[in-house]
C-alpha cells in the first residue's frame, strides 16, 4: 500500500509538473462587465472558470494548461472588436468566445474571422449572427431567435389562439430578430391588429418603456410580447407589474434567463411565459447526468444556481477542448473540419454544430416561472422554472432552404 501511494504521488507530481512547465493555451473571454448585460456577462466569466480549472485539474488540454484572459466589452460592439484584436494580436490567444449582444458578439466573431481565429457566440440570439452575417470562423452555442420564435410559437397558439399581441422591441438586431420570428410563427404578423413599438437601444429610459406600456394597455391586447433583455427587461416589468399589467396580460419575455428573474424577483416574475436553451432544473427533471454534475459543482463552488450563459461558456470551453484533442491540433481551419456535424451528449440532450451555419442545434424549451412559494424552497432560492414544452432542434431551426433565402436576401454568398 506505501508503495502504491508513493507511485501515485510521483506520478501526481510528474503531471502538476508537466501543465507548469507547458506552455498554456490561452482563450479569450470577450463580455460585458458593466452596463445593462453585466449579470449574464458574469454568468459568462463564471461558468468559464470553472470549466478552464476542472480541465487543468485533469490534464490540460493534450497536455496544455488553459488560460483564461477576459476583457470587458462594456456591451458595446466596436469596443468587443478592438478586444478580439488585442486578445489574438497581443495576448496569443488561439481561440475567443463571450458576447450578450448579438451586436458585439457579430463585430467580435469578425474581428477574429480577419485573423484566422475561431469565435463561439457564448449569448447571441439575433438570427444574423450565423445567418446573414455569418461566416466560417463564428460557432454560436446557443439557440437563436428563430428556434425560439418557432417552439414559443407552438405553445401560444395552443393557448392563446386568436388574442391580439402587443410587442415591446429593443431596437438592434437581436430585437428585430425576435419580433420578426414570433411574428412569423405566431401568425401576428398584421402589424394593425398586433401592434407594436421599439424602445431605445443600449439607453432607453425609465419613461420609454413607461410610454411603451401605456400604449400596450390601450391597445386592449391580450399577450404583452416584451422583447428586452437583461436590465433593460428587469426595469420594464417592474413598472409593467406597477401598472397592473402582470395581471392583466399574458406576459411573454422571449429570452428568460435565470439572472434576469432574479433582478425581478418571484412576485412579480410568477407566471411569466419565456423560451430557454437550457435552465439547470432540466438535467434533474430528464436526467441529464452530465448536467447534474455542472449543477452541483456550480452551485457548490459560487453558491447560486448556473443561468444560461453559465451553462454556455462552460460547454463552449470543453467543446473547445474536445474538438482540439480530436485535431490533434489549435489550428483553426482543422477545427473547424473538426466542429462541423459533430454531434454530442453534454448538459442536456443531444447537440451538434450544423456544418453550413455553424449553429448549434439542440432541444429549445418553453418555460414558465412558478409560484414565489415553490421558488424560494430551492437551497439558493431559484427554482424558477417550470419546463412547459420543448420543440426538439431539427424542427425548431431553418432549414438549408429558408436559410439560403436570407443570405440571399442580404446579398451573401450560399455557403460560409
Amino acid at each position: 500500500m506505501k508503495f502504491a501511494h508513493a507511485l501515485f504521488s510521483v506520478c501526481l507530481m510528474l503531471l502538476v509538473s508537466t501543465l507548469v512547465s507547458a506552455e498554456a493555451l490561452k482563450i479569450g473571454l470577450n463580455y460585458p462587465q458593466t452596463g445593462r448585460y453585466k449579470d449574464q456577462g458574469l454568468q459568462q466569466r463564471l461558468g468559464a472558470f470553472l470549466a478552464v480549472d476542472e480541465i487543468n485539474e485533469a490534464g490540460g488540454v493534450m497536455g496544455r494548461p488553459l488560460e483564461l484572459v477576459i476583457r470587458n466589452t462594456r456591451g458595446e460592439p466596436a469596443r468587443g472588436a478592438k478586444n478580439t484584436a488585442e486578445l489574438i494580436d497581443r495576448e496569443g490567444v488561439e481561440m475567443m468566445f463571450g458576447g450578450v449582444s448579438s451586436a458585439v458578439a457579430i463585430a467580435s466573431g469578425k474581428a477574429a474571422r480577419d485573423r484566422n481565429t475561431l469565435y463561439f457566440g457564448t449569448l447571441t440570439y439575433s438570427n444574423a449572427t450565423t445567418g446573414s452575417e455569418g461566416h466560417e470562423y463564428m460557432f454560436r452555442e446557443p439557440y437563436n431567435a428563430w428556434m425560439t420564435a418557432k417552439a414559443l410559437s407552438q405553445y401560444l397558439k395552443r393557448n392563446h389562439a386568436g388574442q391580439e399581441y402587443f410587442y415591446i422591441t429593443a431596437d438592434y438586431t437581436w430585437g428585430w430578430s425576435v419580433e420578426e420570428s414570433v411574428r412569423k410563427f405566431s401568425d401576428t404578423e398584421d402589424t394593425a391588429q398586433h401592434q407594436g413599438v421599439k424602445t431605445p437601444f443600449p439607453r432607453a429610459l425609465i419613461t420609454d418603456f413607461r410610454e411603451a406600456l401605456e400604449q400596450a394597455e390601450a391597445s386592449g391586447a391580450k399577450v404583452l410580447m416584451m422583447v428586452l433583455f437583461g436590465d433593460d427587461m428587469v426595469r420594464a416589468l417592474n413598472v409593467a407589474y406597477e401598472m397592473g399589467l402582470t395581471e392583466k396580460m399574458q406576459v411573454v419575455v422571449p429570452n428568460l434567463t435565470l439572472g434576469m428573474a432574479r433582478q425581478v424577483g418571484p412576485t412579480i416574475m410568477e407566471g411569466i411565459v419565456g423560451g430557454s436553451p437550457w435552465v439547470w432544473n432540466a438535467p434533474y427533471e430528464l436526467n441529464y447526468p452530465r448536467g447534474k454534475t455542472f449543477v452541483e459543482a456550480f452551485s457548490k463552488r459560487y453558491e447560486m444556481r448556473p443561468s444560461t450563459a453559465a451553462a454556455s461558456a462552460y460547454s463552449i470551453v470543453y467543446q473547445y477542448k474536445d474538438a482540439v484533442e480530436r485535431a490533434g491540433t489549435t489550428d483553426s481551419r482543422a477545427l473547424i473540419k473538426a466542429l462541423e456535424g459533430h454531434r454530442y451528449t453534454f448538459l442536456k440532450d443531444e447537440q451538434y454544430w450544423r456544418a453550413f451555419d455553424h449553429q448549434n442545434v439542440q432541444t429549445v424549451y418553453v418555460v414558465k416561472i412558478k409560484p414565489r412559494n415553490t421558488i424560494i424552497q430551492d437551497e439558493y432560492s431559484a427554482d424558477y422554472f417550470s419546463i412547459i414544452d420543448s420543440m426538439k432542434g431539427d424542427e425548431a431551426a431553418q432549414t438549408r432552404e429558408e436559410w439560403e433565402t436570407r443570405r440571399r436576401e442580404a446579398g451573401k454568398p450560399l455557403t460560409l
